[in-house]
């Protein structure tokens, strides 16, 4: 099976995803529809949505339980909604032109999911607890069996039906890895020709090279982790470049991120992960080749854990503070010749003076060019840039014209940042 190409529109493109649990204070459907043209007018391309299906309750954490614990794949939570109102999201969504996709998740289900009792072989067995399997750490959850090919089959049946009844564009894949490679090769080879999809895989592409057969995009889990270690100043920008360019190697389009629902949830918001360089990784994620992945509330900012298990409902009351600051760096990537492509080969690092805490990145198409340079340190930098063709710039949030050369000096503050662009 050959590697699905790097469609253009997808390279340029940028995921949202939404918590429709934690979205509103209604945490429905119809309520978070009305945030449809906001979204759009701030540049997003495509909406993922965590899962949507009924929540199981045998085993569930807290008062609500796991969206990834479901008791039907075909069905819709109804704290959510019905299956109508999905419909109507759908199509909205896509009048705007933007895409929806979906969580999907093929290894596990909640312990009453109707497969149960109807399809008891489809589950892996414990039996030295005469039981199903769950998996240690996640007990309000039971794996599947792939072993078994009427599962492989059902499992596509049931993906199917989004496509066909509801019209998605697409599905966010959960631990994807988890699964074997030869239920997704099936599953891409049914289901693509029904309608073009995008596959996004929870798996990091490094790590998982042969899943990107399948997966147009992947989590860029190592990067994510050595972010954070750069903050914490247990290591030198030299060693976040050698993590980049790992990561820029890999097969298929990096989805770079500074928070999502697990992160938010359990390792703390991207200000406690990050601080004052939230802004910074924001801006390398939009510009660096793959696609940048925003989520619920960034653009506030949001600045509190959204409980997983419970209801706590995005503020929305501060304002949107930083819907300028995505729509700035969401419309550059879709307009900007230099950032389009999926290939790393238009991009390139510039070498600094001060390469132990400063990094400077450009990306070209023809006489078109990106550049962008980042002050990964708590301390003031001078940093000259070394090798650069001289080039009338503008800079990208201020619109101030800037002159860049060999040898230019640039002044970035405390986790600071510059981007330009001709």
């Amino acid at each position: 099976m050959t590697q699905p190409p790097l469609r253009q529109w997808l390279s340029r493109s940028n995921i949202y995803e939404v918590n429709l649990r934690q979205y509103t204070a209604e945490g429905t459907i119809t309520a978070f529809i009305p945030h449809l043209p906001r979204l759009k007018n701030m540049g997003v391309e495509i909406l993922w949505l965590m899962p949507v299906q009924p929540i199981a309750q045998k085993k569930k954490k807290g008062t609500m339980g796991s969206p990834y614990a479901c008791t039907d794949y075909t069905a819709i939570n109804p704290q959510l909604g019905n299956l109508d109102d999905f419909k109507q999201l759908v199509q909205e969504t896509q009048r705007l032109g933007m895409k929806l996709i979906i969580d999907w998740v093929a290894n596990h289900t909640g312990w009453d999911h109707r497969w149960t009792t109807e399809h008891k072989d489809w589950y892996k067995w414990d039996a030295a607890k005469n039981d199903f399997y769950a998996a240690p750490g996640m007990d309000d959850i039971i794996e599947l069996n792939y072993d078994n090919p009427e599962l492989v089959q059902g499992m596509i049946e049931a993906m199917k039906f989004w496509i066909t009844e509801c019209g998605i564009d697409g599905f966010r894949c959960d631990l994807a890895s988890w699964v074997r490679l030869s239920f997704w090769q099936a599953a891409h080879r049914q289901l693509q020709p029904v309608k073009p999809l995008v596959w996004l895989g929870e798996f990091d592409a490094g790590d998982h090279p042969l899943y990107m057969q399948v997966f147009d995009t992947a989590y860029t889990w190592t990067w994510m982790h050595r972010s954070k270690e750069l903050f914490d100043q247990k290591a030198p920008a030299q060693e976040w470049k050698a993590a980049l360019q790992k990561t820029l190697a890999a097969p298929g389009l990096p989805l770079w991120f500074t928070t999502n629902h697990d992160e938010n949830s359990w390792n703390g918001t991207e200000y406690e992960k990050y601080g004052a360089a939230a802004s910074a990784l924001a801006v390398l994620s939009a510009l660096l080749p793959g696609l940048p992945l925003i989520y619920s509330g960034q653009e506030i900012p949001n600045h509190k854990r959204l409980q997983f298990f419970e209801k706590d409902a995005l503020d929305w009351s501060k304002g949107l503070q930083l819907e300028q600051f995505y729509k700035t760096l969401l419309e550059l990537r879709r307009t900007h010749p230099a950032l389009s492509g999926g290939p790393a080969g238009n991009f390139r690092f510039i070498t600094t003076n001060q390469e132990a805490a400063c990094m400077a990145i450009e990306r070209t198409s023809g006489k078109h060019r990106v550049v962008a340079i980042f002050n990964f340190s708590e301390k003031e930098q001078r940093t000259r840039l070394q090798g650069i063709a001289t080039i009338r710039t503008k800079n990208v949030f201020t619109g101030a014209e800037f002159t860049l050369h060999d040898g230019v000096e640039v002044v970035l503050p405390s986790w600071g940042y510059f981007a330009y662009s001709t």
